[in-house]
Order: structure tokens, then sequence, then C-alpha cells
């Protein structure tokens, strides 16, 4: 038994041991090389306990600190002069940040959050030298919202997106107030990002109070930009924290690719018929070539008139009388002169013949000699 328990102690040492580092390597952590330094000087962040090969966004932010967050979100922070960096095999990273002023005063820290796939954030507190302070804002009453049930995003394009109308959606979710106070009218914050591109945040309000202990099921409306398409990221915050991710994909406008397909058709036909009609337009005309040229009408008698000869009159016609069209004549072909035309009376030649007063064929009686 002595045996056993002796085991048994050394065995729990040792899982305690190996729980130990894994739990702290699970942990996102952040260290700086100075706590302090100036604007237009850099210092380098290290990391550690991240996930691997992960996309992580550091920025020099105001108005924050390890505690509370972020107030305010990335808008306290100096976006233009944030730095990315991809943690290595074992969830590790080192880079160099400069150092630049936040839009907001401080306190500020160093804010490093995950760029894509699940929400991981961590603060590491810099003096900013020069910079002016504040003190933070009152933080609101001690009601706290959490995510009871999964995000989704419900409602379906229509026939206009498929021709580059904006895409929308309605982020549903329900939250319950864990806190000691009701919550009154919350602002939350509606965020799409694009790929690696930062959100675009949209402040949206619900109307409704939330007690202790209660939860309410919230709908936001979403909305993209005309003509979006592609793997999008929609992002809900409260308070500076990040309540739910849902991600949405958005299909391709083919109704636009269709639109300009045929533009590229129709309009180079619709041009050459235009040039083709100009040309019939200005081309000269050939003489007698006007097929578009009227008839003549055919003279008319007058009524007490006699009738010409060689004329008819016409069925019901009372005394229009219409003159016959007159014989055709032989046309005469450019080689023969007027009246030789073959086969007529005058131009028939006769075969040729010997003028000599005997025929070659006609016996004669010679005489004597």
């Amino acid at each position: 038994m002595i045996r056993l328990s002796v085991w048994a102690a050394v065995l729990a040492l040792l899982v305690l041991a190996l729980a130990g580092p894994v739990t702290a390597a699970d942990r996102p952590a952040v260290q700086l090389s100075a706590s302090q330094a100036g604007t237009g000087g850099s210092v380098t962040v290290t990391g550690t306990g991240w996930r691997p090969h992960t996309l992580l966004m550091l920025l020099v932010c105001g108005r924050a600190t390890p505690s509370r967050g972020v107030v305010g979100g990335t808008n306290s922070c100096a976006n233009g002069d944030g730095r990315a960096v991809t943690t290595d095999a074992r969830g590790a990273f080192r880079r160099k940040l400069p150092v630049a002023e936040p839009p907001v005063p401080c306190p500020c820290v160093v804010h490093v959050a995950t760029v894509t796939g699940t929400t991981a954030e961590t603060d590491a507190v810099l003096r900013v030298a020069g910079h002016p302070v504040a003190p933070l804002p009152a933080q609101r009453s001690g009601g706290r919202l959490a995510v009871l049930s999964d995000t989704r995003l419900t409602g379906s394009g229509s026939l206009l997106t498929w021709f580059g109308a904006p895409p929308g959606r309605t982020l549903v979710l329900t939250v319950g107030n864990t806190g000691t106070s009701p919550i009154r009218d919350p602002v939350f914050q509606v965020g799409t990002a694009h790929g690696v591109f930062a959100p675009q945040w949209d402040d949206q309000q619900w109307r409704g109070t939330l007690g202790p202990g209660k939860k309410a099921r919230i709908e936001l409306p979403v909305e993209l930009s005309a003509g979006a398409y592609g793997d999008y990221t929609v992002t809900l915050k409260y308070d500076g924290r990040v309540l739910a991710e849902q991600p949405w994909g958005v299909g391709r406008p083919w109704g636009v690719t269709l639109f300009w397909l045929l533009l590229c058709v129709v309009v180079p036909a619709a041009l050459f018929r235009a040039g083709m009609a100009v040309v019939d337009r200005v081309r000269p005309r050939r003489p007698g070539g006007d097929r578009h040229r009227r008839p003549s009408r055919p003279a008319l008698r007058p009524p007490g008139a006699a009738r010409l000869p060689g004329t008819r009159r016409l069925p019901g016609g009372g005394g229009r009388a219409r003159e016959t069209a007159p014989p055709p004549t032989t046309p005469t072909l450019p080689w023969f002169g007027p009246g030789s035309v073959p086969g007529g009376p005058a131009g028939r030649l006769s075969a040729p013949h010997d003028d000599s007063p005997t025929s070659p064929t006609t016996p004669t009686t010679k005489g004597p000699t």
C-alpha cells in the first residue's frame, strides 16, 4: 500500500509538471523590449502561446489597459503604422513595431490580435513619451452581455443582387445579461472584413432593456457594398469585446458579367450598322442607278377626246385609255451598224458565188476549133 501511494504521488507530480507548461503555452502572451518609447522610435514585440501559422496584427492603441481592453475598438489605434506577423510552427513570433501616436490620449498599449480564425487578443502596456494622457471613460453599469446561442446569418439574395446590388443578411443570436444591473438600449458594433483587410465597423442600437439573468434574441442587419463577392467575416462587438464571429460566403454577381458581354456584342453591331447607314448616304449615286425612282403615270385622255389607234379602254375606266406599248424592236449589237442586224431582211448575206458565165459543174459543148 505504501508503494502504491508513493507511485500515485509521483505520478500526480508528473501530471502537474506537464500540465503547467501546456496551460501557459495555450495562453497568448506578448512582451516588449522597452516599456517606454517616443514617437519615431520602435519596440520589439515577442509573442508566445499563439496558434501556429496564424496571421496577427500589431497596433499601438490609446485609451486602453490590459484589464479593460481597447475602449472604442481599433478606432483608438494608430492603424496606419501597424504591422502584421505570422507565427511559426510553435506559435511564437518576434517583430519590430514603430512607435506612433494614437489618435486618442494614453494610457496606451501594444494591441496584438488575430486577423482570421478564432479570435484571440492580448495587450502589453506601453508609455508613449510626449503623448497626452487622460483618464479612461467611466465604466458602464454592471451589466455584461454573453452569447447564449450559435450566431447565424439569415436571408438570401435577390435578382438585383445577381446584377450587383448590395448583398444583405440579418445577424441573429441570443444574448444574456450575466451582470448585476440591467442593460438599456445596448449599442453593438457590427464589422465586415474581406480576407485579411481590417473590418469596417457600423454602430447599431438594439431597442430594449435586458435585466440581470435575462436573455433576448438579437437581430441586426448586415449589408455589404455593391458588387461585393468572396469570403467575408461578420464580427459582433459590445463594449470593446468581441461577442461572436460568423463567416459569410458571397457569390459572384454573374449578371454584371453577362451585361458586359452583351454590351461588347451589341455596341459594335450598332456602330457597324450606323456606319453603314452613313456610308450609304454619303456615297455618290451612279447615273440611272436610282432604284427608288417612281414610274411615271400614263397620260390621261380627256373625256371628250377620241381614242387613239393602238389604245384600249380600261375596264370601268370612264374615258381613260392606256397606250399600247410599242412592239419590241430587235436590239442593235455594237458590232453591227443600223440596218445590218443578223437575221434581218436588210442584213441577210447571200451565199458566195462565182460571177463567171459558166459554172464548173455545167457541161459545155465544145465547138470546132
